[in-house]
């Protein structure tokens, strides 16, 4: 499929991480974790510009030595615990469109879910372009379905769900999904002029359990190393 618009691949990779220190440059299977990301964004015949939004210079070396674009670095305000995705995103349009180059497509590819790669990139684009979609979420299938989940007071239980059918089985269940935030789509002008990430006409695109791994500290890179161990045996 030839699509003539123009799709800006962002990289979010600030350097502060509390749950596994320099989690975005950890080694799995020989490569910084970022390069995974980075490479299966090059690979992508949808994404005509793969940039790194980073504000640590250690990040932009290993970024650009991957092939990545790292034309400036990221503000500290866009960098502490309060930053917001969203805003990291149009910091980097605006770059862009500041030096007269413009995107029609916008795909945030978080460095933290290696697994996902070039083929989930060119189908979930494929996807969101045929459905003529404002925007699109990656996501797997839920461990837990909300009519399971309880809460809690002083020990005693209490459905989450206030009117759950008590006599329900698993298998009776329709399948829910959870977002694992390894790919997000969206037309620039959802992010530029609307100040959102998901639109109206919002699409899935559903991930193996196996690729939706996302390394937030140190268990998950460990299984991160396991998964990658077994499929590149």
């Amino acid at each position: 499929m030839i699509i003539s618009k123009r799709c800006l691949a962002i990289i979010p990779a600030r350097g502060g991480s509390k749950g596994l220190p320099g989690k975005n440059i950890a080694m799995l299977g020989g490569k910084p974790l970022i390069q995974h990301t980075i490479e299966a964004a090059l690979g992508s015949s949808y994404i005509h510009e793969v940039v790194v939004s980073t504000d640590s210079k250690q990040i932009a070396e290993v970024a650009q030595q991957a092939g990545a674009s790292v034309p400036f670095l990221r503000p500290y305000a866009l960098a502490n615990d309060e930053a917001k995705s969203i805003d990291v995103l149009i910091h980097a349009v605006e770059y862009y469109e500041k030096i007269n180059q413009s995107f029609d497509y916008i795909i945030l590819l978080q460095p933290t879910s290696p697994m996902r790669t070039i083929e989930h990139i060119n189908k979930a684009f494929k996807s969101f372009y045929e459905h003529e979609a404002d925007s699109l979420q990656s996501v797997t299938p839920s461990h837990s379905h909300p009519y399971l989940l309880r809460t809690m007071v002083e020990g005693q239980l209490f459905p989450f769900i206030k009117d759950e059918a008590s006599h329900l089985r698993r298998q009776d269940l329709s399948e829910v999904y959870v977002l694992n935030g390894a790919i997000y789509i969206m037309k620039k002008r959802l992010l530029m002029e609307d100040y959102r990430i998901v639109g109206e006409r919002n699409y899935g695109y559903i991930m193996a359990k196996e690729d939706s791994i996302d390394i937030d500290n140190e268990l998950d890179l460990k299984i991160a190393q396991l998964i990658w161990s077994e499929k590149n045996k």
